[in-house]
């Protein structure tokens, strides 16, 4: 077949990226497909080329598929404004790809929500099989979170009807979002849950590094992310700011990445003299995956937002199960059930730093529990949630979307 990929936020593994894209499209080519992902200029991207843009494009053969890159800038301190901007300029830039090819398959992968628009354009006027993919369900989690005004929120659910009335399949990373655009559609048969995954490769090998050091007989407790308004860092300051009234010094906190909150973190744990936390610049995750495993603990955070629960598939959970740590989490959803069913970690609710800095504090003190709970990440990230099984089960969901068939029933997983 004929596959055009669109993701605007794709990067190979040489990049700062999550490779759930990259890993898809080099799975569809290795079964005989010709796959053409088109993407847009991520800060901290790599697309396999150097090469100079000409008329705003250029192009690099990656892992047996085609990757073209429009110079569309994007990065995570954007305002919204601009990221706006940069989503319609891809949109428009993908569609007329899309428009003059002769696909047999059209993958489009939200967010943003409006990679839907180039998708829908193939089929009614290129007769296009279509597969969208749902990573953050638009609008529940803007409106959710208040960072849409009403006419934005009103736009973006009449084009996500669209997307799921014109999608001969639709794959959703959370099973809360499965549910619901499930029900959106009117037919659950077309809509297949597939989350993230652990890049278990990565992490093959790799010697751990420890950026900081550890606190003497302590811990280093890790965050690798964005640090945006979604991701409610400043709960894990305030449970920097707990235990530094507790005087334990045995944890470090390690904040890895960018987003417009970061300045504001920044001075805020300057102000509040946190000197147990440690602010690192986003990095190339062949070497995040070494300071992931000279990690002691992997910390998840999100805003307190009911709908995050069940409708959120956190890349930097998966990473740190793939790295064998253990986990510790405010947002106790369906990962957070995975986490403590497996022992590999532990939810907390949101906005109540104490149980987390407490957790902290106990594991810093207790290396058996440590080695337990890291050698029951590294279970739960082989036996239910190896990305190679579930580029499989992608791959045949985008086959049988390809061939209007039903699609394949997920396979069991692993007690």
């Amino acid at each position: 077949m004929r596959i055009l990929y669109l993701h605007q936020h794709y990067s190979t593994p040489a990049g700062a990226l999550p490779g759930r894209s990259h890993a898809f499209a080099a799975a569809l080519a290795a079964r005989g497909h010709a796959v053409t992902l088109v993407c847009g200029r991520h800060e901290g991207a790599e697309i396999g080329t150097d090469a100079p843009f000409r008329r705003g494009v250029r192009s690099a053969e990656v892992a047996g598929f085609r990757v073209v890159q429009h110079d569309i800038p994007y990065a995570q301190a954007m305002d919204a404004r601009a990221r706006g901007r940069a989503f319609l300029a891809y949109a428009a830039a993908a569609t007329r790809q899309a428009v003059r090819g002769r696909w047999d398959l059209v993958i489009a992968s939200s967010t943003p929500l409006t990679v839907a628009l180039p998708m829908i354009a193939a089929k009614r006027l290129g007769g296009a099989r279509t597969l969208f993919e749902v990573r953050d369900r638009w609008p529940e989690l803007p409106a959710a979170m208040g960072m849409a005004s009403r006419p934005a929120i009103a736009a973006m659910a009449r084009l996500e009807r669209a997307a799921l009335a014109a999608a001969d399949a639709v794959v959703a990373l959370a099973p809360g979002v499965a549910e619901a655009l499930a029900a959106a559609c009117g037919d659950p048969t077309r809509v297949a849950f597939i989350p993230n995954g652990c890049d278990r490769a990565l992490f093959a090998d790799v010697a751990p590094e420890r950026p900081v050091p550890a606190p003497e007989g302590g811990i280093l407790a890790v965050y690798a992310g964005a640090h945006g308004r979604a991701n409610g860092l400043g709960q894990l300051l305030d449970v920097a700011w707990v235990l530094k009234s507790w005087r334990e010094r045995r944890v470090r906190l390690v904040l890895i990445g960018e987003g417009a909150e970061r300045p504001a973190l920044i001075a805020r744990a300057t102000s509040e003299g946190l000197d147990n936390v440690t602010f690192l610049e986003p990095m190339p995750r062949a070497r995040l995956a070494t300071v992931l495993k000279g990690a002691d603990v992997a910390l998840h955070c999100l805003a307190p937002v009911p709908a995050f629960a069940e409708g959120t598939s956190p890349n930097k959970v998966f990473e740190a199960l793939a790295a064998g740590l253990p986990v510790l989490t405010n947002c106790p959803g369906w990962l957070g059930r995975e986490l403590e069913r497996a022992e590999a970690g532990t939810a907390f609710p949101p906005g109540h730093p104490a149980p987390f800095a407490e957790a902290l504090a106990a594991l810093a003190t207790a290396p058996e529990r440590r080695a337990a709970m890291a050698a029951a990440a590294a279970r739960l990230a082989a036996g239910r949630f190896d990305r190679s099984l579930l580029a499989e089960r992608f791959c045949a969901v985008a086959e049988a979307a390809a061939q209007r068939a039903p699609l394949p029933a997920a396979p069991p997983l692993p007690a």
